[in-house]
């Protein structure tokens, strides 16, 4: 594994850590800035794209401040770096409150596309885009079974 697929690796788990402690911040790190008329962009699941790094930022925030908890395990992660992007794919496993509030979880699944730029800080996240799995009832069932 290569130095910059190793930094990719870190600055994407740095990212789903950020969501999980609702730290803004830290993502705030994360985004790369908007550069020469060009935006960061993000894809949330069921939402339309949001773009532009203030945009960005304020979604997460909405996110956040609405997501009471949220644990993400990261499966499947494939990394390629071509010079100064990489794109990063992985399949995130959510537990999450239910709507129950604290005494219930809900499960789902995401497949997510991160794509990273190369910055004098470091490398930077400039899209996101994440979209539901849709489970079947034969999925569920051979989940309860395991």
């Amino acid at each position: 594994m290569s130095v910059d697929t190793t930094a990719v690796e870190t600055v994407n788990q740095a990212f789903y850590t950020a969501i999980e402690n609702a730290d803004l911040d830290r993502m705030t790190e994360i985004w790369a800035d908007d550069m020469d008329g060009r935006q960061v962009s993000c894809v949330h699941p069921g939402w339309p794209i949001v773009s532009g790094r203030p945009e960005v930022l304020r979604s997460w925030a909405l996110l956040m401040a609405n997501t009471p908890y949220i644990q993400f395990v990261l499966t499947d992660v494939r990394v390629m770096v071509m010079g100064d992007v990489a794109i990063l794919t992985c399949e995130e496993n959510i537990l999450t409150a239910g709507d129950e509030g604290d005494s219930s979880f809900a499960a789902g699944k995401v497949v997510a596309s991160n794509t990273f730029v190369r910055t004098a800080e470091g490398w930077r996240l400039w899209l996101h885009h994440g979209s539901p799995v849709l489970q079947s009832d034969d999925d569920e069932e051979e989940d309860e079974a395991a």
